[in-house]
């Protein structure tokens, strides 16, 4: 497959493309770096500096490539994903978020490809209803950030029907971890998920970390959450992707482990290299005991479930943490 992979040089997008050229696909990324690195692109990824919310950058680009040859498929990892930051600036999340995927949309028809791969989140479900999420479960944000995934899950419902295309959309919740070459990993230092919150901590990178409740009906007292290795969640990517060109149908999955961690299983496993220090507060409200997403229709339609366990989150993320940060 020949695929474009808009958001290439961010987090996941990256290690999509590590994935894609692994399996034997040609890559093109396309990127503003907003929030990616140009270092974290593939050497063997063709690169384009250009931005989605502008239509005239991304048709010269798909002029140019679909000239030497069609793109088999366009996946979507270009949004931007901070809710604080969306409560703080709805107008530039729609206007990226959105809008940058309509015009992706746009392009993507006046050059006749017909499949999308979408990573979107598991923020569309809002507060989620039961422990377990599924496909078939109301959505409802509750921030600007999964109303944008939302809307954009919708707009490409729609225009899939409308020009005979194909979507793959992926909903899933937390990703941590470095790929096993530790080329590529998170190199940001503005984290908020846990994983990443509490290596930092024990490497000293913050003075201490708060665990929000000890109380609540789980294995250890702590709250469960869902957690994903970044490379099986890249290599699900590829999966659909390659789903969509063998079959010519579209699919909506989540991607979770159907189990999750509880937060004093991650703290002991970051534990088993240095101390963490932290203590334990009050719990947040409306803070769930568990929330984890299902894996049942992935498997059945992709034969898709996490290969890397939490040892392996923690192992590759502090290994990348340590060799460039």
């Amino acid at each position: 497959m020949k695929v474009c992979v808009i958001g290439g040089a961010g987090y996941i997008g990256s290690h999509a493309v590590y994935e894609l050229i692994r399996d034997g696909h040609e890559v093109v990324v396309i990127d503003n770096l907003s929030t990616g690195l140009k270092e974290m692109v593939h050497e063997n990824a063709k690169f384009y500096l250009g931005d989605i919310t502008k239509k005239d950058e991304l048709t010269n680009i798909f002029d140019k490539e679909c000239e030497i040859k069609p793109f088999d498929v366009v996946m979507h990892f270009a949004a931007k994903l901070i809710v604080p930051e969306s409560l703080d600036q709805p107008l530039e999340y729609y206007h990226n978020n959105v809008e940058g995927v309509r015009i992706m949309l746009e392009v993507m028809t006046e050059h006749d490809i017909k499949n999308v791969v979408f990573s979107s989140t598991a923020a569309v479900y809002g507060e989620p209803e039961k422990a377990l999420c599924e496909e078939t479960d109301k959505t409802n944000p509750v921030n600007p950030y999964g109303e944008t995934k939302l809307a954009s899950e919708k707009l490409i419902k729609w225009v899939c029907q409308k020009y005979d295309m194909n979507y793959c959309i992926f909903r899933y919740f937390n990703v941590a971890g470095a790929d096993e070459s530790l080329e590529i990993g998170l190199k940001k230092d503005n984290l908020t998920h846990l994983i990443p919150v509490t290596i930092q901590t024990a490497l000293g990178l913050r003075e201490k970390m708060i665990v929000f409740g000890e109380d609540y009906d789980t294995r250890d007292g702590s709250c469960i959450r869902d957690y994903i290795h970044v490379s099986d969640l890249a290599y699900a990517h590829v999966l659909g992707a390659k789903y969509l060109v063998e079959n010519h149908k579209s699919l909506l999955v989540n991607l979770g482990s159907n189990e999750g961690y509880t937060v004093k299983e991650v703290i002991n496993e970051v534990e088993k290299y240095m101390p963490v220090n932290y203590v334990i507060g009050d719990r947040r409200p409306g803070d769930p005991a568990k929330i984890v997403a299902s894996n049942a229709k992935a498997k059945e339609l992709l034969g898709w479930s996490p290969k890397k366990n939490l040892s392996d989150m923690i192992r590759t993320d502090m290994e990348f943490r340590k060799k460039n940060c």
